[in-house]
């Protein structure tokens, strides 16, 4: 059975780079990004230097030409704090550009990197006891240009799914959430934010399977029928305060690990009050 094509966009960067050895084995990958060095410097093989902000999408679309996936994981990060929304935008331009290269190629689904970010408004509800648990299907609301252009990304991706603009390209956003190891010697004795970033964690498996299973779940539409899901990407945690269930229901996640387990060592010694916050 051939492989499928999968393009990965951003395919140097950090999160690209937990899972390029296992899409590798499973796929006929497109590797797109405008550098070819990982952020270390080490050279990331099979690279092509594409410009994704290009208006002109005849510069690229030969890449996408034929793919059963993307995986877009590409960003552009601002110079200064002051060009925050000027690079957001570039961002948001980038991920339009990308869905409709998809339209116009024939690529059937997109499986994009979003963030908590897209609906951290909540995490003040959160840690000031007025709110539980944040779900995919809360409006996303966010208090800062990150997180205001991973929900753009995320309507925008709704908007592509719908079909309204040409053929429908089935979308799957993937809110990333603490994607790297959890010392609490990172934190400087802030509980509050170290439990937080227990409750987001993800491994480097569990990333991979959530990402795979994106990708070859034969059907993800809604209950409305529109190929379109958001999934929080974390492991199973126990201090976990975003909702997993759809994707649990939709593609099959099962994640195998859980934070308070793998760090139990630092937890047992580091965490001295009850709850999820000081």
């Amino acid at each position: 059975m051939a492989k499928r094509k999968v393009v990965v966009t951003g395919a140097s960067g950090y999160v690209a780079g937990r899972m390029l050895d296992d899409l590798r084995a499973r796929y006929d990958l497109v590797l797109l990004d405008v550098k070819t060095t990982h952020r270390d410097g080490h050279e990331v093989e099979d690279i092509r230097v594409a410009d994704l902000l290009n208006r002109d999408r005849d510069a690229y679309r030969a890449h996408f030409s034929g793919a059963d996936a993307v995986v877009h994981c590409g960003f552009t990060r601002a110079a200064r704090p002051e060009d925050r929304f000027f690079a957001e935008h570039d961002n948001v331009k980038m991920a339009y550009n990308v869905y409709q290269t998809c339209v116009e190629e024939g690529v059937r689904r997109a499986v994009v990197i979003s963030s908590n970010h897209a609906a951290d408004y909540y995490e003040r509800l959160i840690w000031s006891d007025r709110l539980e648990y944040v779900t995919p299907a809360m409006a996303p609301l966010s208090d800062n240009f990150y997180g205001w252009a991973k929900a753009t990304y995320e309507h925008l991706g709704f908007l592509f799914a719908t079909g309204r603009l040409g053929r429908a390209v089935e979308t799957v956003q993937v809110r990333v959430g603490a994607p790297r190891p959890i010392r609490a010697a990172d934190f400087g004795g802030d509980e509050t934010s170290y439990k937080r970033d227990l409750g987001a964690y993800i491994s480097e498996r569990d990333m991979r399977q959530l990402y795979t299973k994106s990708i070859e779940a034969e059907d993800i539409r809604n209950q409305a029928g529109i190929p379109f899901q958001i999934f929080y990407g974390i492991s199973n945690n126990t201090r976990a305060f975003w909702s997993i269930a759809n994707a649990r229901a939709v593609i099959g996640y099962a994640p195998a690990d859980d934070s308070e387990i793998e760090f139990a060592d630092e937890v047992r010694r580091h965490i001295t009050t009850n709850g999820r916050t000081m």
